[in-house]
């Protein structure tokens, strides 16, 4: 199961700045038991993609397949093979963790005991039988995140867009999370993984690609780029690209 992008572009009427270039041309692979980073300052087009992909947003050009699904003509289909989290993915106050993911389990169709196997496992794994039963406005930030971690796991999609989940988390919690992605990418899962934090994509991405004012700046593997922009450090290759790419004046 993939994420295959091509020649995908998004444009947007803007009342007091016309039209407006999001994304530009951009075109990647993501491929079964692969991390890949959507890397970008704020702006650049990583939520807008990434949106696409969810099938949230329309593209205005190009084509994008989740699974083998276009998420323009069947973004039903996409939907069931796709998990989402993001740094202001919310829980409901009033629902506990568990009847928070239950209810999305009930969604896509989980009932009796399998969803009662699903639940328990994910629980165990995610470390979650602790807060349980904890009404979500009582959660902590990282048991909030640990439970919409569930909720997108809940119904064991190959595919997993996780839009800079560590945003706001404590550096131990964070490596949780980290870790919990890393255990997807060896269950094979297809990953597509933005983030500001260069130290986090250096420990779990094997792929990369950076964007700029909605375009492409180069892609490849992290070795790749190094080599190329000779420097080890990931955060100098982006700062150099990102200031090459300013415009002019």
């Amino acid at each position: 199961m993939t994420i295959e992008v091509t020649s995908l572009s998004k444009t947007f009427w803007d009342l007091e700045r016309g039209r407006v270039v999001a994304l530009d041309n951009v075109t990647f692979t993501c491929g079964p038991g692969q991390i890949f980073g959507l890397l970008g300052p704020n702006g650049a087009g990583k939520t807008t993609a990434m949106r696409i992909l969810c099938t949230l947003l329309k593209p205005t050009g190009g084509s994008a397949r989740v699974a083998g699904f276009d998420v323009v003509s069947q973004p039903q289909l996409v939907r069931q093979h796709i998990g989402f989290l993001s740094a202001t993915t919310g829980v409901y106050d009033r629902m506990t963790p568990w009847e928070f993911v239950a209810h999305f389990a009930r969604l896509h169709g989980l009932e009796g005991a399998a969803l009662q196997r699903r639940m328990d496992e994910l629980f165990q794994r995610l470390q979650l039988h602790e807060c349980r039963d904890v009404l979500g406005a009582h959660l902590s930030t990282g048991m909030k995140q640990k439970a919409s971690i569930a909720r997108a796991l809940v119904h064991d999609p190959p595919v997993l867009i996780f839009d800079e989940p560590t945003a706001g988390l404590d550096v131990l919690v964070a490596r949780n999370v980290l870790e919990t992605i890393l255990a997807l990418k060896q269950q094979g899962k297809c990953i597509l993984f933005s983030t500001h934090i260069m130290r986090e994509v250096e420990l779990i991405c094997d792929r990369v690609v950076i964007l700029s004012r909605g375009r492409m700046l180069v892609s490849g593997t992290l070795e790749e780029l190094r080599r190329r922009f000779g420097s080890d450090n990931l955060e100098e290759v982006f700062i150099h690209l990102l200031r090459a790419d300013e415009p002019a004046g």
